[in-house]
């Protein structure tokens, strides 16, 4: 047996990294709690999508709004007008004395956690817990993997001077992502319902911007990023979701999920049995 645990990530992912540990079997019976047969993952069905779906196809055209906001972004970095507009901005904010909070933290996740409590409630997505799980966690290894590196690549200093890894919003590209991860899996059964993240993701870059921590180029080019991250993801999954799936009937694969907590931090952690 082996035990994969995924942490930190808020209820899924208690940050924007995702990092995987491999523990040895002995720890595993230690640490796994006991839950019965009936949630071993297994014994969901494995093929619960389409392949011949149109969103786990590439197409060209879902690629304009994500690439039109990072290129914004991105200009903004050497494009002088664009830059006092960033400046602008930020001298408006604190002559207007808006005053900023904290929830930016919670909201960026806030449409993955939505996801999840409908499908608890009976408001199904498109995808079962198994298959969502893996979209998901591929849309923040995605972003990750694309943000942490820009960050000191570029080394922008932040508005409030406290360090150089401004852009791209780490935030905002989190709460596109998610938002993103929302719509497509109500859009094609709950249209309405599937844009409900958005708003979320909205006032997660704005926040950004009213909490002096990002220029308004970072959250452009962060939520370009966040949603470029989750179509990647949907286009992945039927590759990745062979890496799950038996190759033959004599093979024999367990995947149990459950949830972990450690030094204050929630997080997720997969027993699979090859």
């Amino acid at each position: 047996m082996k035990l994969i645990q995924l942490k930190p990530l808020v209820i899924l992912y208690a940050s924007t990294i995702f990092f995987p540990q491999v523990v040895k079997a002995q720890d595993t019976i230690q640490t796994a709690p006991k839950i019965n047969d009936s949630i071993i993952l297994d014994s969901v069905p494995k093929h619960t999508f389409n392949p011949n779906d149109k969103d786990y196809h590439f197409k060209a055209k879902k690629l304009i709004i994500p690439a039109a906001l990072i290129t914004y972004g991105s200009l903004s970095l050497v494009i002088p007008q664009l830059d006092n507009l960033n400046k602008s901005t930020k001298n408006e904010i604190l002559e207007d004395k808006t005053k900023g909070n904290n929830f930016d933290n919670y909201t960026q996740y806030m449409p993955a956690v939505a996801v999840y409590g409908l499908n608890l409630a009976g408001v199904e997505g498109k995808h079962n817990f198994r298959d969502r799980t893996i979209i998901l966690a591929t849309s923040q290894i995605i972003t990750s993997g694309l943000v942490l590196p820009l960050k000191h690549i570029v080394k922008e200093e932040r508005p409030d001077a406290s360090n150089h890894l401004s852009f791209p919003s780490g935030h905002t590209a989190n709460a596109f992502s998610t938002a993103q991860f929302m719509y497509r899996e109500y859009h094609d059964s709950n249209f309405w319902l599937s844009m409900a993240g958005y708003p979320l993701a909205a006032f997660t870059g704005i926040y950004r911007v009213i909490n002096n921590k990002h220029w308004v180029g970072d959250v452009v080019a962060g939520a370009g990023i966040g949603i470029l991250s989750t179509e990647l993801a949907y286009w992945l999954f039927p590759t990745i979701n062979k890496w799950f799936t038996p190759k033959s009937k004599e093979s024999k694969i367990a995947t149990m999920v459950f949830p972990t907590f450690q030094e204050k931090q929630a997080g997720l952690g997969v027993v699979m049995r090859f």
